[in-house]
């Protein structure tokens, strides 16, 4: 490789950062350098996949203890933003020692496997706090990039939404 090519990319790679720094503020540029709780969990407890709009995909694993996640760890095939939020989730996760819950959604599409799901929790004392049905009005919300709340407060799923918000004030005391 020729000397201006080295310099190009080293140039190119120092306005990357720069320009990253000043986006996301000093911690999150630390952050997606090196992210923290990365890596995948043999037998989680708890598991979630999330696919966004972007084709990104993050994973995160809970490992729980009387009820609290004990263990918190991310995976990511996706861009910088998707490793530094995968990181602060698990991070916070394992901080605040938050209670298991679980919230089943579109659960009228598959009754066995909601069922299925709050046989699984019940055997682990972990608390269900709500049931969401499947509702065209979230696609329709996020098309307009709004809350469903926002969209159209007295959808079915809103409401089911708003009931598990009540049982998560009443839950974790907020």
């Amino acid at each position: 490789m020729s000397k201006d090519f080295d310099n190009f990319v080293e140039e190119l790679q120092n306005q990357i950062f720069e320009q990253t720094r000043e986006d996301y503020g000093d911690v999150a540029f630390q952050r997606w350098l090196k992210p923290l709780y990365m890596g995948t969990m043999d037998n989680p407890d708890g598991y979630g996949r999330i696919t966004g709009s972007c084709g990104d995909t993050i994973q995160i694993f809970l490992k729980f203890k009387n009820e609290k996640v004990k263990k918190a760890s991310f995976q990511t095939d996706g861009c910088g933003s998707s490793a530094v939020c995968g990181s602060f989730a698990a991070e916070l996760a394992a901080f605040f020692k938050i209670p298991a819950m679980v919230c089943i959604n579109k659960f009228d599409l598959n009754p066995d496997e909601g069922e299925a799901i709050e046989a699984f929790a019940k055997q682990r004392n972990i608390k269900v706090m709500g049931r969401i049905p499947f509702d065209p009005a979230f696609t329709r919300a996020m098309v307009q990039g709004k809350t469903i709340v926002e969209f159209d407060g007295n959808s079915e799923g809103c409401e089911a939404v708003k009931k598990i918000w009540e049982n998560l004030v009443q839950r974790l005391e907020l």
